[in-house]
């Protein structure tokens, strides 16, 4: 059945379709009997209202864009599920697009989302400075951006939802360290996202502190997935590069590590132990469980969220850099107390 629109409802009331919306929008202006006319005939044609359209037609489409490097991982879910806690009890529908770790990718998704006239844009970017110049363009054109988890450089004027990945990262090989281990090897995420430095520094000061850093341990990788842990540890045995820990950007970095060990016979925690960061349910849906910095996905996405509808209300909103708690959780891949060498 063909889908009855305000011409229809115009053309059977013998009324301009102007009359027609501002009757279905309550118009104090439309006489109350033409008002009640046309809820009538919308209700007998079963009348459903083009939400897009009228919230074009008023300047807001009530559409917020999501944009991340991937959902495969139960990370940018959780983060959504936050944001989606926040939007959708005010009316606001998320589009969400995926980069696939590629900034071109990324910018064709941004600029998509303009056409839609989306409100505002919760993005975690895949490279820290490629599509800079974009993000400026698309904030001045009047679509505020809010970023989670990778962030710009600090000289663009954004809101930020992170945590202290410098600090977690350093607590985290701490403890590697305090169950004796001396050679810890670093997987490491892309260089062009600042977190991922961040946490490599942390790893660097901690083993420098203790004068057991080497840089033949740091494994960087093109990516962050299963795949790309287990060649990192692939290329530490290789080189016949000897390690006892692991400390891993991502908890799928961390669990492709781990699968490769234990599929070379190699004992988690007893010959390597392994933390990560991220602290997704695949840390415990693994064996051993996966001793994680794990950050608070949910209140991100929450946070992002208050952000980005602060920034639609008053474009002249201050930008705010929020730092939320991340837990350092110790599961079965490192409880196994090392003996120093």
């Amino acid at each position: 059945m063909k889908r009855t629109t305000i011409k229809d409802l115009s053309k059977y009331l013998s009324l301009s379709t102007s009359t027609i919306s501002r009757a279905l929008l309550n118009d104090e202006n439309v006489h109350p009997d033409t008002r009640k006319r046309v809820l009538e005939a919308a209700e007998k044609f079963n009348y459903r209202p083009n939400s897009t359209a009228l919230n074009l037609r008023y300047g807001k489409s009530k559409s917020i864009g999501f944009v991340v490097p991937e959902m495969i991982t139960p990370f940018s879910a959780k983060v959504l599920q936050g944001v989606q806690d926040i939007l959708y009890p005010l009316g606001y529908k998320v589009m969400i697009l995926q980069s696939d770790e590629n900034p071109m990718r990324e910018r064709e998704n941004l600029l998509l989302l303009e056409t839609f006239n989306v409100d505002g844009i919760i993005l975690n970017l895949c490279h820290e400075t490629i599509n800079e110049g974009l993000y400026k363009e698309i904030m001045q054109r009047g679509t505020p951006l809010v970023f989670f988890d990778r962030i710009p450089a600090k000289s663009l004027d954004v809101s930020r939802v992170i945590v202290d990945d410098h600090i977690k990262a350093s607590l985290m090989v701490e403890h590697l360290v305090s169950i004796g281990c001396r050679r810890v090897a670093h997987i490491m995420g892309p260089a062009t996202v600042r977190n991922s430095v961040e946490r490599a520094k942390g790893h660097k000061r901690i083993l420098t502190k203790h004068g057991i850093f080497d840089s033949e341990l740091v494994v960087k990788t093109g990516g962050t997935m299963f795949e790309d842990g287990k060649m990192a540890v692939k290329k530490l045995f290789d080189k016949n590069i000897e390690f006892d820990g692991i400390f891993a950007f991502t908890d799928t970095l961390a669990i492709g590590a781990m699968n490769h060990l234990l599929e070379a016979g190699v004992k988690v925690p007893g010959e390597v132990a392994i933390a990560s960061f991220s602290g997704t349910e695949l840390s415990v849906n693994v064996f051993p469980q996966l001793t994680s910095v794990e950050q608070p996905l949910v209140s991100m996405g929450e946070a992002a969220a208050e952000l980005v509808l602060e920034k639609i209300k008053d474009s002249n909103a201050e930008s705010k850099n929020v730092v939320l708690n991340a837990e350092l959780i110790y599961r079965a891949s490192t409880l196994t107390k090392k003996s120093s060498t």
